[in-house]
C-alpha cells in the first residue's frame, strides 16, 4: 500500500512513519509544510529509506495536494495546528490549517478515490467531564479555538463520507507524550527546561488531568484502525493514564534531581478543561492496547530529551516566552 502521510514531519507523524515502516512493506510519502513544529531530523534515521519520501507542501494548496497525492492508496492525515495556548493568541491558523486543510485534502481524496482516509483528531473535541469517561457517541464540546477547529475537521470528513462516500475513519486521541515532541507541550517543556535550570509554569492549582498515552501506542493504534477499522466509524485511543498536571510536575521534578523552587505557578489559562477522559473500547475490540506502561513511557522520555541537546535546543529558541 501507498501511504499518503500529511504532517509527517511532526511529532506524531514522525513516529508513525518510523512505525509503518518498521512492521510494514509499505511505502509513505510524508507531506509537510515544515511549519515551526515540522522538522525533517525527526526523520533523519529514515532518509534513506527507499520506502520513504517528502514532499514539502501546504495541506490548503489544492495544486500541490494534488500532484502529490495522485497514485496512493490511503491517506493518514496528521497535519494540524495543535497547541491550544498558541490558539488563544491566533486562532485564524488553526482555523485556516484544521478546518480548510481537511476540505482540501478530503475534496481532492475524493476525486482521486483513495480507498481509506484516516482523520486523526483529539479527545479534546468532547471537551471537559467531571466523572465518567467519554464515548465515540457523546456529542463535542470544544471549548478552545484549537479543539473547536479540529471539531469542525472531524466534521469535514465525516460530512465527505456521508456525501461523497470517502471512505474515512477518525481516530482521537488522549495526550500524548514521547521523543521527537516540540518543546512547547507539557511534559517537553518541563524536561528540557528544567535541564537547563529554568523555573516550569503550572497553570492555576495543577489538578486538571489529562490521560497520557504514549506516543508509539497510539500508532499502533492509529494503524489499525487504518487497516482493519470500519469506515465511517469513529475511534477514541486512550492511554488509561489519568494524571494531574500537579503529579505530572512532581515526577518530573524528582527524575531530573528538583525541588518545589523550580515550579512557578502562574494564572490559569482562558477557558481551561478542567479533565479529559475517554474510553477505547472500541478499538480494544480490533485488538490495540497500550503496550508500554506509563512509567516505562516517561522514563523514555525523559532520557530521550536528557540525550539529544542536539535535536531540542536549536528549537527551544521559537517557543515564545521560554
Amino acid at each position: 500500500m501507498r501511504l499518503f502521510i500529511t504532517g509527517g514531519a511532526g511529532f506524531i507523524g514522525s513516529n508513525y512513519v518510523r512505525h509503518v515502516l518498521a512492521t510494514t512493506d509499505d511505502e509513505v510519502t510524508v507531506f509537510d509544510a515544515l511549519t515551526y513544529a515540522g522538522n525533517l531530523e525527526n526523520l533523519a534515521d529514515v532518509a534513506d529509506d527507499p520506502r520513504y519520501r517528502f514532499v514539502r507542501g501546504d495541506i490548503c494548496d489544492r495544486d500541490a495536494v494534488a500532484a502529490a497525492m495522485a497514485g496512493h492508496d490511503a491517506v493518514v492525515h496528521f497535519a494540524a495546528e495543535s497547541h491550544v495556548d498558541r490558539s488563544l493568541l491566533d486562532p485564524d491558523v488553526f482555523v485556516r490549517t484544521n478546518c480548510s486543510g481537511t476540505n482540501v485534502l478530503c475534496d481532492t481524496a475524493t476525486r482521486i478515490g483513495v480507498e481509506r482516509f484516516v482523520h486523526i483528531s483529539t479527545d479534546e473535541v468532547y471537551g471537559s467531564i467531571d466523572e465518567g469517561s467519554f464515548s465515540e457517541t457523546d456529542p463535542l464540546a470544544p471549548r478552545s479555538p484549537y479543539s473547536a477547529a479540529k471539531a469542525g475537521s472531524d466534521l469535514i470528513a465525516l460530512a465527505y463520507h456521508e456525501t461523497y462516500e470517502l471512505p474515512v475513519l477518525v481516530t482521537r486521541s488522549s495526550n500524548q507524550f514521547g521523543p521527537y515532541q516540540f518543546p512547547e507541550k507539557l511534559i517537553p517543556y518541563f524536561v528540557t527546561s528544567l535541564l537547563d535550570g529554568k523555573k516550569v509554569p503550572l497553570y492555576g492549582d495543577g489538578l486538571n488531568v489529562r490521560d497520557w498515552l504514549f506516543v508509539r501506542d497510539n500508532c499502533a493504534g492509529v494503524d489499525l484502525v487504518l487497516r482493519q477499522g470500519t469506515v465511517g466509524e469513529i475511534y477514541n485511543i486512550g492511554g488509561g493514564n489519568e494524571r494531574t498536571n500537579r503529579d505530572i510536575t512532581d515526577r518530573l521534578l524528582a527524575m531530573l534531581g528538583k525541588d518545589e523552587s523550580s515550579v512557578d505557578y502562574v494564572e490559569d489559562r482562558l477557558g481551561h478543561d478542567r479533565r479529559y477522559s475517554i474510553t477505547s473500547d472500541k478499538v480494544g475490540a480490533l485488538g490495540w492496547s497500550p503496550a508500554t506502561s506509563f512509567d516505562d513511557a516517561l522514563d523514555e522520555t525523559v532520557s530521550f530529551y536528557r540525550e539529544r541537546r542536539d535535536w531540542w535546543e536549536p528549537l527551544t529558541a521559537r517557543v515564545k516566552n521560554r
